[in-house]
């Protein structure tokens, strides 16, 4: 795919662990340093991406009318500077949970700029029988990076203190920022941008509501996402809570399925050729809602540690074959000047459902306890494969299938 693509690989994947290195570094940080409520932990966790998914909704139609490699980089060094200012504060002494808020915001409000325009900069950069390709590896490296960062960035923490993986993040995005700068094509000029109205604002979601299948992908995509990430901080809960699971056989416990990724990304370029790309969705999509109800069942020691790690790896396997063949489809299915406000859109779209269901969730759970609701969101997760028979029924202008 050339010169060009492996930078932005390059850029994209020491980005990758910075960020998963940091995993969960703000809400250590409240509880290590600030010495934080659970109430303020979780406000912190869910308040700070909503409310930078909400500041991002006008910045989907700025970005479309612009080059995006330069947003691309100006997003990283955003973040680069936002993520210092905590370890400066923090060794001043002044830092206090509103600055690790206002951090979140801003840096999710950039993380959603970013990705925006950096799909609408693949699309151009990559040929389209390449794409496929192409978002298999950036997800075989986001899952590399989701097995190897945490484990590491908790013993920073624990041998170095808890800024230690800010500073680390911050400097990947400036690392990310000099890649991005290495790419030398030239995007062509964007069209001008026109008067900002509520037509703007609302065209990436326009899009795909209008769309046969984006839509029913992004519906499913909303209570998927959102039932899985919800169940995260429940197990976290039970197991470390209820069970007395040590935090390192917890990390374990995450770390070893995201083997699965790797496969999974790799499968989808295998498989498309001989399914297409509306069956690997229906299938994958499918498969993957299947596997969580089986937490609700863990218990202490080995044996619940081995049903963790089959769960996981089973979940996450489903997750990056699907993950890769949807990030695909939605660029081959999406006119090249509406790249950035339907990405924009998608994952805006995404982030709410995300923190609305996290935020229930913990309501469910006080009422019913951690194991139950663990429970009900695995039952729920069953039904969501009929939220993709729209992509059975709908028709396939892009799709090949071999033989």
């Amino acid at each position: 795919m050339g010169r060009d693509f492996r930078w932005l690989w390059g850029a994209y994947a020491v980005s990758v662990f910075g960020t998963w290195l940091a995993f969960d570094a703000f809400a250590m940080i409240a509880v290590l340093a600030l010495d934080a409520s659970p109430a303020a932990v979780s406000a912190l966790a869910a308040v700070g991406p909503a409310v930078g998914a909400l500041a991002a909704v006008p910045l989907g139609p700025w970005v479309e009318y612009r080059r995006k490699r330069p947003v691309m980089v100006a997003m990283d060094v955003v973040r680069c500077v936002a993520l210092l200012s905590v370890p400066l504060a923090y060794a001043l002494g002044v830092l206090g949970l509103a600055q690790l808020l206002l951090v979140s915001v801003v840096v999710s409000t950039a993380d959603i700029t970013f990705t925006s325009a950096s799909g609408a900069f693949v699309k151009w950069l990559v040929p389209r029988d390449q794409l496929l390709a192409a978002n298999g590896r950036f997800e075989s490296t986001m899952w590399t990076a989701t097995m190897v960062g945490p484990p590491l960035g908790g013993a920073a923490i624990g041998a170095v203190g808890p800024v230690v993986t800010v500073v680390a993040n911050a400097v990947s995005f400036l690392l990310s920022a000099l890649g991005l700068a290495r790419v030398k094509g030239e995007e062509p000029e964007p069209a001008k941008a026109p008067t900002l109205n509520w037509r703007e604002l609302l065209e990436g979601w326009r899009y795909i509501l209008a769309h046969p299948v984006l839509r029913p992908l992004l519906l499913n995509a909303m209570v998927v996402n959102g039932l899985i990430m919800a169940g995260m901080p429940l197990l976290a809960v039970l197991m470390l809570g209820e069970l007395g699971v040590p935090p390192w056989q917890y990390a374990l416990a995450f770390a070893v399925p995201c083997v699965g990724g790797l496969i999974g990304s790799r499968l989808a370029r295998r498989l498309v050729p001989r399914w297409g790309r509306h069956r690997m969705l229906l299938w994958t999509g499918t498969l993957r809602a299947c596997w969580p109800v089986g937490l609700a069942f863990v218990s202490a020691g080995v044996p619940g540690l081995a049903l963790i790690m089959l769960v996981e790896f089973a979940l996450i396997t489903c997750s990056a074959a699907y993950n890769t063949v949807l990030a695909t489809f939605r660029l081959e299915s999406t006119p090249s000047d509406r790249v950035a406000r339907v990405l924009s859109a998608w994952s805006v779209s995404t982030k709410a459902g995300i923190a609305s269901l996290t935020a229930l969730w913990g309501v469910v759970a006080g009422l019913t306890g951690t194991r139950t609701a663990l429970g009900l969101a695995g039952l729920v997760l069953l039904a969501t494969p009929l939220m993709l028979l729209g992509v059975r029924k709908a028709a396939a202008p892009a799709e090949t299938v071999a033989g």
